[in-house]
């Protein structure tokens, strides 16, 4: 069992980090940020799932609030996402402060749900350096009904491996559509099909948990790397 703590850590003209982090009971091989959705918060039962099956499994996890979701506690994002990116930015960096301080340096993965999924996505394409690897859920590849407006402009820069897990149901992008796209980044990629599932990956969602750690142990090859 891990034990899940609040997180609030405000420090002068750096933005805050609010959220919950999950400390498995030995010392972490991994750690990794999550945040949530344009219309959730990081109390989203995906996240709660996702941090406790990583953190069950001896990964340090962050589930944490982006800048637009602690301005206000419902509305969507606004503004083109950079102040999104930065609170993403600073939460890598608290995470990885508490992990040395817990005596091991680690490496800091970065992941979210639809629309924290591409603001991270977008950071580690515009920033290789900030994270080892990325865990994407729902990325929203385009609008519903909308397969021309792609979200993929930044995929050729993306040089951080990235696993995408993805309901076969999914109205922001099939998986052929994903495929299709995941050719565009030049790092590794791995898409992890959620048959039945769609946009929130809400059915079944323990389940998802477990499928998409057993896939990331794979993908990270936790079992095998130093930091």
């Amino acid at each position: 069992m891990s034990v899940v703590e609040r997180l609030v850590c405000a420090t002068p003209d750096r933005p805050a980090v609010r959220g919950f982090l999950h400390r498995p009971e030995t010392a972490p091989r991994g750690a990794l940020v999550l945040t949530h959705g344009a219309g959730s918060n990081c109390g989203a039962p995906l996240l709660v799932a996702m941090a406790g099956a990583f953190s069950s499994a001896g990964i340090l996890v962050m589930r944490c609030d982006l800048p637009f979701r602690q301005a206000r506690p419902h509305g969507p994002p606004f503004g083109n996402g950079a102040q999104d990116r930065a609170g993403l930015r600073r939460a890598v960096e608290v995470l990885r402060e508490l992990a040395l301080r817990d005596g091991t340096p680690v490496r800091v993965s970065l992941g979210g749900h639809s629309y924290g999924g591409r603001q991270a996505c977008m950071l580690a394409a515009e920033d290789a350096a900030i994270t080892d690897r990325l865990l994407l859920l729902s990325y929203p590849l385009h609008p519903p009904n909308k397969p021309q407006q792609l979200r993929t402009s930044h995929f050729g820069k993306l040089e951080t491996p990235a696993l995408f897990v993805h309901g076969s149901r999914d109205p922001f992008g099939s998986l052929d559509e994903m495929s299709e796209a995941l050719r565009l980044i030049p790092a590794h990629t791995r898409l992890l099909a959620i048959e039945g599932a769609g946009h929130d990956l809400a059915h079944g969602r323990h389940d998802v948990a477990r499928h998409a750690l057993t896939a990331w142990i794979e993908f990270a090859s936790l079992r095998s790397e130093a930091p």
